[in-house]
């Protein structure tokens, strides 16, 4: 169980996934994928992409990770993309996409810690390399905003400091552009 203080609503995140699911309940093809980006740093993670339409499909992805490479960290997150695909059969060639992520994390890095909630949103760009029938590999990436509100402060600190009534409460908050999105995923088509 993660440590936080700042948690993304549960029932945003659950209402998310049903409304970006609704469309792919008559979708014709389905993939499930993994980003072997994110494996390579420790971070396991599952996907799923449903074909909506003839040039779109919507890919759901979620991670997770504990200890990334020797280092306390505990991180959650998912990340709803929307794919417009440019020669008429998604799946297949050029793409480009808006993505979302929201993810929770605990992370001491040295003698830092941070503790709390990113939520962004950007635009991805891709390849899709059709292997065979049913396999393909996947090469995306792209940029957004990412806002963050978290508790950050160093491993001596006395904890206590930062919370008022019991309640601990952010003391960094802000926007930055990182990517939102990149990796290498290898997708099998089930139907």
């Amino acid at each position: 169980m993660l440590r936080h203080y700042y948690t993304i609503p549960i029932r945003g995140v659950l209402l998310l996934l049903l409304l970006c699911s609704l469309p792919a309940l008559h979708a014709q093809q389905v993939a499930v994928k993994t980003n072997g980006l994110m494996l390579a740093a420790m971070m396991p993670n599952v996907g799923c992409e449903f074909v909506v339409g003839e040039r779109s499909s919507i890919d759901l992805s979620a991670f997770g990770s504990i200890n990334i490479y020797g280092n306390k960290a505990k991180m959650i997150g998912f990340q709803p993309e929307y794919r417009y695909w440019f020669n008429g059969r998604p799946m297949t060639r050029e793409f480009i996409g808006v993505a979302a992520l929201g993810a929770s994390y605990d992370i001491t890095w040295g003698r830092h810690i941070y503790q709390g909630d990113a939520a962004g949103a950007g635009i991805t760009f891709g390849y899709c390399f059709n292997l065979n029938k049913r396999l393909n590999i996947e090469c995306y990436g792209g940029f957004g905003a990412v806002y963050f509100r978290q508790k950050q402060y160093y491993v001596n600190d006395n904890y206590e400091d930062y919370q008022e009534n019991g309640t601990a409460h952010a003391n960094a908050t802000g926007y930055k552009l990182l990517p939102i999105k990149i990796g290498i995923s290898i997708s099998y088509i089930l139907k």
